[in-house]
């Protein structure tokens, strides 16, 4: 089995920098998994791995009962390869460290690719800037086991350590795609997906609509909303109703404010 014991190794290197760039990440094609939980949910999704890497003591003093598992994941690539702590420390991207890395391969996002059922439930999100929002809304359409989700008009890279960390492995639970805002929404009006869109304008309250057909909930940006695009379109505003001083709330708790409402009237 190969082991690489520096950190100046080139293969290291290239390994940091897609940690680091976006743009290392889209040349490849690829990127990385931190994490036993999350590998294994990558699996599951059916994302390609292209190696692991692992560091065999952190695996047996820390996840003892893991080390197995470990042994099966890494058997999963063609060239698994053992790596020194100098090494784990310069590519591990979380505080708690588990001892196992994986560069898997980076999927197609296109909204063609998104398969749906009868009566599809979505969550949009319009140019959403902040991995740990992007993350945490992730992780809500996993628990709430919606059909896809939609990027329009994405400003971080899906494959941001950042949004893998945060969205504890659901970002490989989703199905998600990525388009501009033009694009997606000709794609929900070419499947007869209804738009509710979170807005302050001219909006109804979000508990009083209908989300048992087709739905899309779309949410954007807490400093500027929605885009034009989506006002020039049918698309039915709503709002959560605020009691307080302020007018608006976190994204990714006003997302899962509406996606549960949704999940409510359609019987869980």
């Amino acid at each position: 089995m190969k082991q690489i014991t520096s950190a100046q190794n080139p293969y290291i290197k290239s390994l940091v920098l897609l940690q680091e760039k976006a743009k290392a990440r889209k040349q490849s094609g690829t990127f990385l998994i931190e994490g036993m939980r999350e590998i294994e949910l990558a699996l599951k999704g059916k994302y390609e791995i292209e190696t692991i890497l692992f560091l065999p003591e952190l695996i047996s003093n820390n996840h003892p009962s893991d080390s197995e598992l470990a042994k099966q994941i890494a058997k999963l690539a063609n060239n698994p390869i053992e790596i020194s702590k100098e090494v784990y420390q310069k590519l591990a991207y979380r505080d708690t460290t588990e001892g196992i890395i994986a560069v898997a391969k980076t999927k197609s996002l296109q909204l063609d690719d998104l398969i749906l059922p009868e009566n599809p439930l979505l969550l949009v999100m319009e140019a959403i800037e902040k991995p740990g929002n992007i993350g945490a809304m992730l992780r809500t359409c996993d628990a709430a086991k919606i059909d896809a989700v939609i990027i329009a008009n994405p400003k971080t890279d899906l494959y941001n350590p950042n949004i893998v960390r945060s969205s504890v492995g659901c970002l490989f639970t989703n199905q998600i795609a990525t388009g501009n805002t033009e694009e997606v929404i000709s794609f929900l009006n070419k499947k007869n997906i209804t738009i509710f869109g979170a807005t302050l304008q001219n909006s109804q309250f979000y508990h009083l609509q209908n989300y048992t057909t087709a739905s899309a909930l779309v949410v954007g940006t807490e400093a500027t909303g929605l885009s034009q695009a989506w006002r020039d379109n049918k698309v039915k505003n709503i709002i959560i109703p605020m009691q307080g001083e302020i007018d608006s709330m976190n994204v990714s708790v006003a997302s899962a404010i509406l996606i549960f409402e949704a999940k409510r009237q359609r019987g869980f």
